[in-house]
């Protein structure tokens, strides 16, 4: 065995069987504290479950998510559910195949207990709002700040002998932690307005707990004043950037400041134009009309004679005149399509009508590119050439009434290219603020544990292996027994006492019987050092300075 492990082994038997005994137990002690330290502080973070419920349906709940092996928590209102982060959908689910929770607030578990028969239409259309009316609730509470929330809606009705159709309506109360509320609302009033068949936002009203009117009647952020003021921005932020694009690379970050306000109209409108186009025609129809007529007349005489007169006489007849005509006629139509366009345009976009633009420049960055002797007339030259870049950059137009300035100024400090502090390591860390509280939190619970406990119970080892320092005679009596420097100097005068005996010589069991009676010298001033040392010292230099004195 090396001899590392033997002394190891050695220095352990040493301490005995009591003292190793309350080390194991401290040092069981340290570890289990340790670790149920370490359990608490890390255990997985909770997200709601279910908010407002019933004690019966919190009690139901508790049961199946323990017997499923989900990890669960009551809120500290005794209505609230939590489970580990992760976990809600799978516990969510099992639940509604259980049918929880049952509270009055529930969503399209109402159908689960509503029967098929004797169920009139306005029953189920009562039941179907309530379900509505809980599912959205739930939807709600699970944004963050939102702790409870309360869903009524009104549902628009068609009658028999009404002209106008009620429009469907509905009202939101929330309980909110933090400050804003006003924020939240504007999006609770967006989600309830896509949830109900026909609603507007603007037809959702939304309070708090303490009946502070969030949000109601229309969308200020759907206005034509919000609408230019973003579209301003937007077109002003973009602008900015631009001439930042272009002058960073030539006169650096911080050497330079633009300023754009630009003037836009965001008016709607709605062209519509037919334009006809004289040299292109088209054939549309061609109707063709043709009439050919022929007469052919002709007429027998008889000739007037005696003969007419004689019964059974046939007289001879000649021929007549004759007339013979022929007529044709045609007649054709053609209509012609003269070509159209039709063009409907509609515009919801903007129109820039006036830009101004200023920039001021570092003085000293442009002395610095020019040199130190630069003169105004460079600097000026120079600031022109910047100006029909940033002009460039920027699309300025004269005749829209543009105005653009550049000039070249002194930066106060901090403005010429200086480091800018960068945001501190609390900043940097912020994502990670609880972990670092739990770690912090774990360090102090160890240092805690090892400072006021295994210090104290070690320190109370380590005196228990000392002699008593209480035990025996007290100081007065120590010092009594010592000598005086009369008699320390005739101790020195005496003769030496005889050597030792060998070993395994028996010793004179008087001297021994004397010695534990009346200990050395030697042995009662360490006893009184043990007891109090400053008052041996004292007694000490007065030893020493007695000898002086007498010299």
């Amino acid at each position: 065995m090396p001899e590392q492990i033997q002394s190891i082994i050695a220095n352990l038997k040493s301490f005995g069987v009591r003292r190793l005994a309350l080390m194991g137990g401290i040092a069981a002690l340290v570890m289990a504290v340790i670790g149920v330290a370490s359990v608490y502080l890390n255990r997985p973070a909770y997200e709601t479950l279910y908010v407002g419920l019933e004690r019966s349906d919190v009690n139901q709940i508790g049961l199946v998510l323990a017997d499923a092996g989900i990890g669960f928590d009551v809120g500290s209102d005794g209505t609230s559910v939590l489970v580990p982060a992760g976990t809600t959908a799978q516990a969510r689910m099992l639940l509604a195949e259980k049918g929880l929770p049952t509270s009055s607030n529930a969503g399209y578990e109402l159908f689960d207990n509503v029967g098929s028969l004797g169920l009139t239409s306005f029953m189920q259309q009562i039941t179907r709002v309530r379900a509505l009316e809980g599912e959205i609730a739930r939807t709600i509470q699970s944004i963050a700040g939102v702790k409870a929330a309360r869903v009524h809606i009104v549902m628009s009705e068609r009658a028999n002998f009404r002209r106008d159709e009620q429009q469907p309506s509905a009202s939101v109360v929330i309980r909110y932690a933090g400050n804003d509320a006003e924020k939240s609302a504007m999006s609770i009033r967006h989600l309830v307005a896509a949830a109900v068949p026909g609603l507007s936002a603007d037809k959702v009203t939304v309070l708090d707990s303490n009946g502070n009117l969030l949000a109601a009647g229309d969308d200020p952020s759907n206005t034509s004043a919000a609408r230019t003021l973003g579209v301003e921005q937007t077109v002003e932020a973009q602008i900015g950037d631009n001439i930042r694009r272009a002058l960073t690379p030539y006169l650096g970050p911080d050497n330079f400041r633009a300023s754009v306000k630009a003037d836009v109209n965001t008016d709607t409108r709605q062209t519509e134009e037919t334009i006809f186009d004289p040299e292109s025609r088209v054939e549309r129809s061609v109707q063709s009309v043709k009439t050919n007529e022929a007469s052919n007349q002709k007429q027998a005489s008889t000739p007037t004679s005696v003969e007419q007169n004689l019964p059974e006489t046939q007289t001879t007849t000649t021929d007549g005149p004759q007339s013979t005509s022929q007529n044709d006629r045609k007649e054709e139509v053609t209509n012609y399509e003269i070509n159209s366009k039709k063009i409907a345009t509609v515009s919801n976009g903007y129109t820039v009508t006036k830009m101004s633009i200023a920039v001021v420049v570092n003085q000293d960055r442009l002395k610095t590119i020019l040199g130190k002797d630069a003169t105004p007339e460079q600097i000026a030259k120079r600031v022109a050439e910047i100006q029909k870049m940033v002009a460039s950059a920027t699309g300025f137009d004269d005749k829209r009434g543009d105005v653009i300035d550049v000039s070249a100024v002194e930066f106060i400090s901090g403005l010429d290219g200086e480091p800018v502090d960068q945001p501190g390591i609390l900043a940097s860390i912020g994502t990670y603020t609880g972990t670092l509280i739990n770690a912090g939190a774990f360090i102090v619970v160890v240092f805690l544990v090892a400072f006021f406990g295994l210090k104290p119970m070690a320190a109370a080892l380590t005196a228990q292996a000392k002699p008593p320092a209480l035990a025996g005679p007290s100081f007065d009596d120590v010092q009594r027994s010592l000598p005086t420097p009369e008699a320390v100097a005739a101790i020195a005068a005496e003769p030496p006492p005889p050597a030792p005996a060998l070993p395994g010589a028996r010793a004179n069991p008087l001297d021994d019987l004397r010695q534990k009676i009346r200990p050395a010298p030697q042995e009662r001033l360490a006893r009184m050092v043990d007891i109090n040392e400053e008052r041996t010292a004292q007694i000490l230099r007065k030893w020493a300075a007695a000898p002086e004195a007498a010299a």
